[in-house]
């Protein structure tokens, strides 16, 4: 029997934010392998092992799914939001890369997903309209001196800003930190929009300015988009106001 295995992602929140193709991955699988809370939100389907395991333990997790490939098996490894962001894809290539030259021959593919940020852009209007950027807080895989210059250059050449894996318990000062280099660069006024487990039910999405972030909380579920010097805010009748950032730049169309 020939294996394969298919990097999904469940987007990030409902279900109808995972696409077709993804789905039909999950279905066709006979091993779905990830992070546990992402198999929790599968449904169970007869005959289909799982293998769970913690958050920080993504390339073994890789090994693990390609040497079930390589057995036979058809392997779903699953990834929250796009599997390609911060995600699965890239330790399954890894692990490909170093590992068992067999591996090489595989049926391996990656099916897209909705990442966080677009849901997040999405809820508030169109930051993302021009050129942007996206940073991992994270200095779990990367020093924070990189981090830090990334950002300030990022701010520098006047990017939108879409920040993954803001704050964790490891990491509760990193985020102020952030924050302390943008304040130096981009405008006091610029919109902050903090957008926490969107399409979940406990979504919650706030929209700040650059001098109010340090009132406003956020943990691993919160996407922030920082706008950049040409991102406006539009009043809606009702209250409240959508973001967005124009295609064309400097004031021209």
């Amino acid at each position: 029997m020939s294996g394969g295995l298919t990097v999904v992602g469940l987007g990030p929140g409902p279900a109808a934010w995972t696409t077709p193709a993804a789905t039909a991955a999950l279905a066709e699988a006979t091993d779905l392998v990830g992070y546990g809370p992402y198999l929790d939100r599968l449904p169970d389907r007869p005959g289909q092992r799982r293998h769970a395991s913690d958050n920080r333990v993504e390339l073994e997790r890789a090994r693990h799914a390609l040497a079930l490939a390589a057995g036979g098996r058809q392997v779903a490894v699953v990834s929250g939001g796009d599997p390609g962001v911060f995600a699965m894809a890239a330790a399954v290539f890894e692990a490909v890369e170093t590992g068992d030259p067999a591996w090489r021959g595989l049926d391996l593919r990656v099916e897209p997903g909705v990442t966080a940020m677009l849901a997040a852009a999405a809820r508030v209007g169109a930051p993302l309209g021009h050129d942007f950027a996206a940073l991992s807080l994270s200095d779990n895989l990367k020093p924070w001196e990189v981090i830090e210059r990334r950002l300030r250059l990022a701010a520098e050449a006047d990017l939108v800003l879409a920040l993954y894996n803001p704050v964790s318990r490891a990491r509760p000062q990193q985020l102020a930190q952030a924050f302390a280099v943008l304040g130096q660069i981009r405008d006091a006024g610029t919109p902050v929009v903090f957008a926490r487990a969107v399409g979940r039910a406990d979504e919650r999405v706030t929209l700040a300015t650059l001098a109010e972030v340090t009132d406003i909380a956020a943990d691993m579920a919160t996407m922030i988009i920082v706008g950049s010097s040409e991102t406006r805010l539009v009043a809606r009748a009702g209250g409240g106001a959508w973001v967005y950032t124009p295609r064309h730049y400097g004031g021209g169309r």
